[in-house]
């Protein structure tokens, strides 16, 4: 198959779609890749890197386009891209379609294969491509969030973890999910008072037992939030509905409710964001005021460390690469039921009920397509 590793336009996206070691797999498997120059830069590798390892590398992300028949990247195709996507040509990458009406008009537009990272799913009800973003955003949620609460940049001014005689901040976590559980444990670590929140029972025993003495747990519930939110310093938003937009927890009126100077991190802002007062941010320009709370609603935050990020999306992603780029996209799929589940839009048709409710689109079962693509 030949392969296309653009490099990713979008404001301070750092990250590749994959690492030379990834690429090095798939030249080994007889595939022709093709990377854009300069593409791994912001994560740390060098043209002659990929093409030590058999790549070619492409001047322009239209000769890439152009060229492939299975395109790899990290974030959803923007604007400028739209226009590249071929008929038929596979995408896998981050989609988070239910977040943008726009994308998902201009992808069943495209007739491609779109194939989201965010939606392959096993059994166990595991997000195996999403958990290791999800995992570096949930750390960088405390990392960033513990930044925006000093004085200068407009928090309230208190320290995470506090000193000695001085109690540390009150930090509230919004879901107990993989950002969930790995930003409790970094808020957890640095000292600070925690309670975890989910609406799952069984995952707050879970949590319960293996977290340290100052975390605690908490029912998710509209009238448990509302009171937590008056005296917690950051909060952090975790939840997610896989392919679904996010479920809005905390509303406007709520703010008014809380200290000034308080910071608000939505880690779901791809999916729609779980807080009413989200608009998706740049690393640029990372946060804004409103009612005095500062809010920190980066799309993309896990750009900000590419290094670590890439090497970890590769590392969950080159499984299902291969056998996408080994059997093509409809073998593999057939074959594979975690990947079949992160087939969004199929030449046209939108196959994710969630995407589809989204935005009142025509549903097109996946098991229904595969039978008419088998006649």
């Amino acid at each position: 198959m030949i392969i296309g590793i653009p490099k990713e336009i979008k404001n301070n996206e750092n990250r590749v779609g994959m690492t030379p070691s990834g690429v090095f797999e798939l030249t080994k498997n007889g595939h022709q890749v093709y990377v854009q120059s300069t593409a791994g830069l912001g994560s740390g590798y060098a043209d002659h890197d990929y093409q030590k390892v058999g790549a070619e590398l492409l001047p322009t992300i239209e000769e890439v386009y152009q060229k492939a028949e299975m395109i790899v990247k990290v974030k959803e195709p923007i604007e400028a891209e739209y226009q590249l996507i071929k008929k038929d040509q596979l995408v896998f990458t981050y989609f988070h379609f239910a977040s943008s009406e726009i994308l998902t008009h201009a992808m069943i537009q495209s007739e491609a294969v779109c194939l989201a990272y965010e939606t392959v799913q096993t059994n166990d009800k595991k997000l195996p491509l999403l958990i290791p973003m999800s995992e570096v955003a949930g750390r960088m949620s405390i990392q960033e969030g513990a930044k925006y609460l000093e004085k200068p940049m407009e928090g309230m001014g208190i320290l995470l973890g506090g000193v000695p005689g001085v109690p540390p901040a009150n930090v509230l976590v919004l879901g107990g999910g993989v950002v969930g559980t790995e930003a409790a444990k970094m808020a957890a670590g640095m000292g600070a008072n925690v309670t975890i929140m989910d609406i799952n029972l069984e995952r707050l025993r879970y949590l319960d037992d293996v977290m340290p003495a100052n975390v605690n747990t908490v029912m998710a519930n509209e009238l448990n939030i509302r009171e937590h939110i008056q005296n917690h310093h950051l909060i952090i938003g975790g939840v997610l509905i896989p392919g679904a937009k996010a479920p809005k927890l905390i509303t406007k009126d709520m703010l008014s409710s809380m200290q000034k100077g308080t910071v608000l991190v939505d880690v779901a802002v791809d999916q729609g964001g779980c807080f009413e007062t989200t608009q998706p941010t740049t690393h640029a320009q990372p946060t804004y005021l409103i009612d005095d709370i500062l809010h920190y609603t980066v799309a993309n935050m896990p750009g900000a460390v590419p290094y670590t990020s890439t090497i970890a999306l590769t590392n969950a992603t080159l499984p299902y690469v291969l056998q996408l780029a080994n059997n093509g996209w409809q073998k593999a799929c057939d074959e594979n039921e975690a990947l079949k589940l992160g087939l969004n839009i199929i030449q046209g048709h939108v196959v994710n009920q969630p995407v589809a409710e989204a935005f009142d689109l025509p549903f097109v079962p996946l098991n229904e397509f595969f039978e008419t693509e088998e006649v």
